[in-house]
């Protein structure tokens, strides 16, 4: 009996975070092309979290002791045999290397890792394990997200490299028609002064710190942080401590379909991240007519310009004089504004979702040994 191709995405924590997106949309692109799509998730972080078509939780929480973590590989390896996958797709070091060595062991199915985390996020053992089951060959595909990653793993060893595929994050749009005054509103942000903000997760390499520092001197300046994370506690003993903890707002975490209303509250998206692979919330920001200030990391320079034009200011964002007079020359120059939105628009063209999920089929392809282009039998 033929049945649909079907795809397993295996994704660690289920959260409104950037690499979820990723998933979300290459996961709603592959079955919008006639592929039977399975989420697997290895546990439930956030309580907003809506769940796409077909997905299945490990776990209802982080195992957080040995015993737990073992019955979370339990589950894990039965969910895989359960789907009987024809290809298995693994989001985030954890997913590639937890997930893609459990898949290995109990399915058949190819592999194809997504490395959509920083190097910097993830602890010595976990490299080690990554590239040994890349060079191994244990994944049949690894994607990066950007050039600047393509060259930053070129000084792995051959058998890794050559199983290394650039394929560039899409993005659905997140502008929208809500006035300014009416979108702070709906988040309790100030009707009046300047409002900068941030969607991302609360960790110390998103350095947020330096946000809120530089509020200090700023005293018409409000800190709007969209996302949850175990770094807002320090964040708002920050706060407190230089006495501009009425001016930073913790929004918590956002659903996607919300972020184009948050990003209206905003003056300018201030981006100060220490490790990205591509900053997607940088590139929505952007192309939302946000103007976006990030920190001068090389990937950030590569991914947020179009046609070899910026499309945000780059700064040393550890310096809060240099990151403050950046956002203050975004506020006052209308000529640098209008032309860091008019770059920004062709973003969409150039991180186009169906190109990104074209390019993932074209993969499937590969990794399988034959064409999708019809719904076949199962290759297990």
């Amino acid at each position: 009996m033929k049945r649909e191709p079907r795809i397993l995405v295996i994704q660690t924590q289920a959260e409104n975070a950037g690499a979820q997106e990723i998933s979300r949309l290459v996961g709603l692109g592959l079955a919008e092309r006639g592929f039977d799509v399975h989420n697997l998730f290895f546990f439930l972080q956030s309580s907003s979290f809506d769940p796409p078509p077909n997905t299945t939780y490990c776990a209802t929480s982080r195992p957080g002791t040995p015993f737990a973590f073992l019955r979370f590989l339990w589950a894990l390896a039965r969910s895989i045999r359960q789907k009987r996958p024809d290809a298995v797709l693994t989001f985030q070091h954890y997913g590639n290397t937890i997930g893609g060595a459990v898949a290995r062991l109990v399915s058949p199915a190819p592999v194809i890792a997504n490395q959509v985390s920083a190097r910097l996020t993830m602890n010595p053992l976990v490299r080690t394990v990554d590239l040994v089951m890349g060079s191994l060959g244990l994944f049949k595909c690894i994607t990066v997200n950007s050039l600047e990653m393509l060259r930053e793993y070129s000084r792995y060893p051959g058998g890794y490299r050559k199983r290394l595929k650039h394929v560039a994050h899409g993005f659905d749009q997140k502008s929208t028609d809500i006035t300014k005054a009416a979108a702070r509103q709906r988040f309790g942000l100030p009707g009046n002064g300047i409002v900068l903000g941030s969607v991302a997760r609360l960790h110390p390499l998103k350095q947020l710190d330096v946000a809120i520092r530089i509020l200090a001197d700023r005293p018409c300046w409000n800190l709007a942080l969209a996302g949850q994370g175990a770094d807002e506690v320090r964040l708002s003993q920050l706060a407190t401590e230089l006495g501009v903890s009425d001016r930073v707002h913790f929004i918590g975490e956002i659903a996607p379909d919300s972020i184009g209303i948050f990003l209206a509250c905003l003056d300018v998206f201030v981006f100060p991240s220490r490790a990205e692979t591509f900053g997607l919330a940088a590139v929505e920001a952007a192309h939302a007519g946000v103007p976006v200030v990030a920190n001068a990391l090389p990937v950030l320079r590569e991914v947020l310009s179009y046609q070899g034009e910026p499309a945000a200011v780059f700064v040393n964002a550890s310096d809060t004089t240099m990151l403050a007079t950046a956002i203050s020359n975004v506020l006052e120059d209308s000529v640098l504004n209008e032309t860091l939105r008019k770059n920004a628009k062709g973003l969409k063209l150039r991180y186009s979702v169906d190109a990104m999920v074209d390019d993932y089929v074209r993969i499937l392809q590969n990794a399988c040994g034959r064409s999708f282009s019809e719904p076949a039998g199962s290759l297990s």
